[in-house]
């Protein structure tokens, strides 16, 4: 039996055998060209992977490296604060020392003046300057700071004053 077809204008005749050899022959030639393309796409693809696993690799070495640097700077940083917290309690404890001498210092100096009889305290009270004054004055006990500046110079007891007042809106008793 013999088969005919068209092709661009021209007419073919042919019989069965070769028509289904010639159907069977294209279709395996876009097969094998399907194949191919999707072999040549596989191995792109692959190629692609493996490129995309190596750099992320590299990144994970790079966030690896970094992580550690990163690590190490907080431990350097931890242990400098706790070098300077220790410091810096050192720094108060001596503070502290120096504070508790100098009121030490101060209760001795306001004992004597408060001992002296209050002419005499008046003229040293006069001759001192004015911050240490009033120091001494507020350590004095009442009676002794009226007797006192009952004997001062007037100048020097309204600066006296001025500073009694100028201390309490700083470091406010109440």
């Amino acid at each position: 039996m013999k088969k005919q077809f068209t092709v661009y204008g021209s007419r073919f005749t042919v019989n069965k055998k070769f028509f289904l050899f010639l159907i069977v022959f294209l279709l395996l030639t876009v097969h094998y060209s399907l194949f191919i393309g999707f072999a040549h796409a596989q191995g792109d693809m692959v190629k692609f992977i493996n490129k995309r696993h190596k750099e992320i690799k590299e990144k994970e070495g790079t966030l690896k490296k970094e992580e550690e640097r990163l690590n190490a700077i907080r431990k350097d940083v931890d242990e400098r604060i706790q070098k300077y917290t220790k410091l810096l309690d050192q720094f108060e404890d001596v503070l502290k020392k120096v504070e508790q001498i100098s009121n030490e210092k101060l209760d001795r100096l306001v004992k004597s003046y408060e001992s002296m009889p209050p002419e005499e305290a008046a003229a040293a009270l006069s001759a001192i300057n004015q911050p240490m004054a009033v120091k001494i004055i507020l350590k004095m006990k009442p009676k002794k700071v009226g007797a006192v500046m009952a004997y001062m110079d007037r100048k020097k007891v309204v600066s006296v004053t001025e500073g009694m007042i100028n201390f309490e809106k700083k470091f406010p008793t109440k």
